[in-house]
């Protein structure tokens, strides 16, 4: 086992591996901006290293800054997180170079499903469902055209190197496609340095569901189920829940079994989640994550296994602490993201002092957050304030828990999301799970109009 971890993230999730190292002993270094010297995970930890100014290019994206910090305090190995450098190859390989280990996937690993396209070639290859479309990058409009009338209009034109919904255009007909090629390509080219499109079937109301797999590094890999994260808005997922409402056990035990089997050829090595469009019974790849996703909370809490706990397990060599036909599913739990952000101003960030802060408890109710009383959220970095996680014994009591746990909820100083969930949980569509990726913003453009 890992003896010393450095975190190399912030906010919740920092805190949430910070605590997952103290139950099994490790000790830990938190590394953090000057704008995170009251953080919630450097007041905890065993060491701390501040490692620059608020800019996270000059701080959590500052390699040779969190290398010297491994050096300064000793750490053996660095979980981190998600975000930040959690899915950077380069990272992986410097810090192998220095003899650290890297909680996570190898750096070839990442490399390969950091390439939308390249990773959709693997998961084809691997025998894993996906969307029709080009089998590469499409240079030429004339290309483009012949690939989308053989794979019918509408057509979804992606980067290869996206994500958040950035270099991502719909064109409807032919006429509307030269000119998503051009937007799609400025898009991702500003964005992540590299201009290179695809182009997707674009399905018309899909859900979103992940599969979440581990794997050893050895050839011996389990999948832990499945979440829905159809609940988005621009691209970003907002409430999510295991299991989906939309599948049944037999459709889970198929995808679970597929994507298993292909961690296993892969011979991938800790956590990842493999990204799907699901419509008409059919699964469809998009992606892959190559490390922990915000939302595995509600993978951990039908499942009982704790996801960090694993991650540190498989890096230290010890292997898989389950096989698959120990996995079992227990009941359903939703999670709600709670960001510092104003509904009724098209969710504009609302940084600022937390003045009142009180959490919900009581059974089967969990809250992932970094912030506390008195606390000041900084302008510099995301919007989380925390996560409300609910566990019940089916569905409906898990939405009677939510409906309960967010009357309980006091965040003040800050405008919040808490009043969007409040909303939602009442709602009749969320009620009986009957909503794909365009659902909620659908229902907010008809909220803003009335």
């Amino acid at each position: 086992m890992v003896k010393k971890v450095l975190i190399a993230n912030r906010g919740e999730i920092a805190l949430r591996v910070l605590r997952a190292c103290k139950e099994l002993g490790i000790s830990t270094v938190a590394v953090h901006s000057t704008a995170d010297n009251a953080a919630m995970h450097v007041r905890l930890a065993d060491e701390s290293v501040c490692i620059g100014p608020p800019p996270a290019r000059d701080s959590y994206l500052n390699i040779p800054q969190i290398v010297a910090a491994c050096e300064i305090s000793g750490a053996d190995a660095v979980h981190p997180g998600y975000g930040f450098l959690s899915e950077n190859a380069r990272f992986a390989d410097i810090l192998d170079a220095h003899n650290v280990t890297f909680i996570g996937p190898t750096a070839d690993h990442i490399r390969i499903m950091g390439d939308k396209i390249e990773a959709k070639r693997t998961a084809k290859r691997l025998g894993i469902p996906v969307v029709p479309g080009s089998p590469g990058a499409v240079t030429d409009d004339g290309e483009a055209l012949k690939i989308a009338n053989g794979i019918g209009f509408p057509v979804l034109v992606k980067a290869s190197a996206g994500g958040g919904g950035r270099g991502m255009k719909v064109a409807h007909s032919a006429s509307e496609l030269s000119n998503a090629l051009a937007t799609a390509r400025s898009e991702a080219g500003a964005a992540f340095g590299d201009d290179a499109v695809y182009l997707e079937k674009y399905l018309e109301k899909p859900r979103h569901i992940e599969v979440q797999v581990f794997g050893d590094g050895a050839g011996n890999a389990i999948h832990l189920g499945e979440r829905d994260c159809s609940l988005q808005r621009r691209h970003q997922k907002v409430w999510e829940e295991a299991n989906s409402p939309a599948l049944d056990d037999a459709q889970r035990a198929k995808i679970g079994g597929i994507c298993a089997d292909a961690m296993s050829e892969l011979r991938y090595r800790g956590a990842g989640t493999i990204e799907f469009l699901y419509e008409n019974g059919e699964f469809y790849f998009i992606e892959m994550n190559t490390r922990l996703q915000v939302e595995h909370p509600v993978t951990e809490a039908i499942t009982g296994l704790d996801l960090v706990h694993e991650q540190i397990r498989v890096a230290s060599g010890q292997g898989l602490s389950a096989k698959q036909s120990e996995i079992q599913f227990a009941g359903h739990a939703i999670e709600c993201r709670i960001n510092a952000e104003d509904p009724k101003t098209f969710f504009a960030p609302s940084p600022g002092q937390i003045t009142h802060y009180h959490m919900p408890g009581g059974l089967g109710v969990r809250v992932d957050s970094g912030v506390y009383q008195g606390y000041t959220i900084p302008p510099f970095y995301d919007s989380l304030i925390g996560k409300l996680i609910v566990h019940g014994r089916n569905r409906t009591e898990c939405m009677m828990r939510l409906r309960r746990a967010l009357d309980e909820i006091v965040v003040d100083g800050v405008k919040t999301t808490l009043p969007l969930f409040r909303d939602l949980v009442d709602n009749p569509d969320i009620g009986t799970g009957d909503y794909d990726i365009h659902w909620l913003e659908k229902y907010l453009a008809a909220k803003a109009t009335n």
